[in-house]
């Protein structure tokens, strides 16, 4: 029909008209005629292809870390839509933007038990920031818009459009996009003048002051007006999981991360100070496991974007909602140097009392391959992780040094996160180096993306700590469960090595410290993928240790019987 345009192609020109340049995706029935759209439109923006609908979103998700753009996944109905449920809570735990389309059957159909029909829309109100299911084709642009406006603005996060077939193949007099008009989404961005002149004069009168900054900072892009500010006062800065690289780690004043395997040097400082400013960050409980022993010295300054999350686990005496950029930018202007030799002294020694380490007994421990790898490296990779003890370790021992070099999975925890992610950052980083580091557990969740890395041919490399068990849990149960290792020690591991010879991939095993440097330079300078087995201790634990529940000092091993 003439002027007229199908569901598809208006969703095809939309994703274009948004800035997407790529999609991580996987087909299936009732997306078959986006798909369709997508190979005619194949020099206008990207496809890649996933082996798993998991694997897209995730990949979604670490490129969108990786470049500070949003990213995007497709999946069909039923299943495929369900099988991002994962991917899109993970998102929406660490605050991360991600459209996802999903495929819906007729909308005739939807409420009778149809093949492949599941309620996406549903389902993803807990885990995404906002969802929608489109009713009418000629709504479809519209919707887009609001959602890449969703997804990016405020507090970041996911936004599902779930969209029936037969929208899709319609034929419609395409709308003008008008602006996004969303009644009672407004976030705020300056934050209050007189909330200014508090925090400034908290700090003129503090001690004993401690930054505790989060990935609140990198959604704002904030990290030089950060670095600004603390060089600017003399504040100490701890961070958590999620800010890893917000501050450069191998700066005099920073603490590392703060928390239940944090370094006890940022948990005493923390403990001592009297006043506290937190930025973009949640007080989650990995952090203050006790609220009423987290800094019980301590005023509470707390900065983010999100008011909901400002007095929702502790007190806060100076509450202040708004962009961090542009709240930096205004403390910037008027904040100056106070003379704290005494507190700067005491930081000093704690870091020199408290240093990371580990024993060596002659097995290749997991923190010497980090630290290793941090070494060569020097901050100028980038690293995902999956989630267990190898994810602490690289959070202890993996020096980095700018935002968007350091992405896992914090709140939700996700094994499998680790892989797909290292995917979606390459794919935005192509002239980076990416590293996922993973465990024997969490690599097998997602392995069967080594076709996508071949496919792709993307240069990733995945370091595999291989303890031949779970090992957090492990822990947990060596240290309180007398022990008793339920189910998480593996009596058998595929060989990794001819897994990866399986996908055409060039891989190696590593049994001998001494072998380690030389493994890593090898995979670092080979042009494809590369896959490193590490054969690591099995009993090896992540210390320094805060149980859960236990006060901020209470480290296990300290007075435990």
């Amino acid at each position: 029909m003439t002027g007229t345009k199908t569901g598809a192609e208006i969703i095809v020109q939309s994703l274009i008209d948004a800035g997407v340049e790529v999609v991580f995706g996987f087909p299936g029935g009732q997306v078959i005629p986006l798909y369709n759209e997508l190979y005619q439109r194949a020099d206008d923006i990207r496809h890649i292809l996933t082996r798993h609908e998991q694997g897209a979103a995730h990949a979604a998700d670490g490129y969108a870390r990786a470049t500070g753009r949003v990213g995007v996944c497709i999946a069909t109905s039923g299943p495929g839509a369900t099988n991002l449920v994962t991917g899109l809570a993970t998102a929406h735990m660490d605050s991360v933007p991600v459209v996802a389309l999903t495929g819906q059957v007729w909308t005739n159909k939807i409420g009778n038990d149809s093949f492949q029909e599941a309620d996406i829309y549903g389902i993803s109100i807990p885990i995404t920031k906002y969802n929608y299911l489109v009713k009418q084709a000629d709504q479809l642009a519209q919707v887009i818009k609001e959602a890449f406006h969703i997804a990016a603005t405020g507090r970041p996060g996911p936004v599902l459009i779930d969209i029936p077939s037969d929208l899709q193949t319609a034929d419609i007099k395409p709308r003008k996009v008008g602006p996004v008009k969303l009644p009672g989404y407004a976030p705020v961005s300056k934050g209050h003048p007189r909330q200014i002149e508090a925090i400034l004069r908290a700090l003129k009168d503090a001690r004993r002051p401690v930054i505790y900054a989060g990935g609140g900072v990198i959604a704002s892009s904030a990290s030089k007006e950060l670095r600004r500010f603390v060089e600017k006062t003399g504040i100490p800065i701890t961070t958590t999981l999620m800010g890893k690289g917000i501050f450069p780690e191998d700066h005099p004043l920073h603490l590392g991360m703060l928390g239940m395997h944090g370094t006890k040097y940022a948990n005493c400082a923390i403990f001592e100070s009297d006043l506290v400013i937190a930025m973009g960050v949640r007080f989650d409980d990995r952090v203050a496991g006790d609220v009423h022993r987290f800094a019980p010295q301590a005023r509470f300054i707390h900065i983010d974007i999100d008011a909901a999350e400002i007095g929702k686990r502790l007190a806060v005496a100076i509450p202040i909602v708004g962009d961090l950029k542009a709240i930096l930018a205004m403390l910037n202007e008027k904040s100056e140097p106070v003379g704290r030799e005494r507190w700067t002294r005491k930081i000093a020694a704690l870091k020199e009392e408290h240093p990371l380490t580990w024993e060596d007994d002659g097995t290749i421990k997991p923190q010497y391959v980090i630290k290793t790898l941090s070494d060569m490296t020097r901050g100028e990779i980038v690293v995902t992780t999956d989630v267990g003890q190898h994810q602490m370790w690289a959070a202890q021992y993996m020096c980095t040094t700018e935002p968007r070099r350091f992405m896992t999975s914090g709140g939700l925890g996700t094994m499998g996160y680790g892989f797909p992610a290292a995917i979606g950052a390459q794919i935005g980083c192509p002239d980076r180096t990416v590293v996922c580091l993973t465990g024997d557990g969490s690599f097998q969740m997602c392995i069967q993306e080594l076709a996508t890395v071949r496919m792709y041919n993307l240069p990733v490399k995945m370091f595999i700590f291989n303890n031949g068990c779970l090992g957090m849990v492990r822990q947990w149960q060596q240290f309180f469960w007398d022990k008793r290792y339920s189910h998480t020690v593996f009596d058998y591991n595929p060989d990794f090595c001819k897994v990866a010879a399986g996908y055409d991939i060039e891989a190696l095993r590593v049994t001998e410290p001494a072998k380690v440097g030389e493994a890593i330079d090898r995979a670092l300078h080979t042009d494809g993928p590369v896959v490193v087995d590490f054969v690591v201790a099995p009993e090896e634990n992540v210390m320094p240790f805060i149980p859960s529940g236990r006060g901020q000092t209470d480290f296990f091993g300290e007075g435990d019987e």
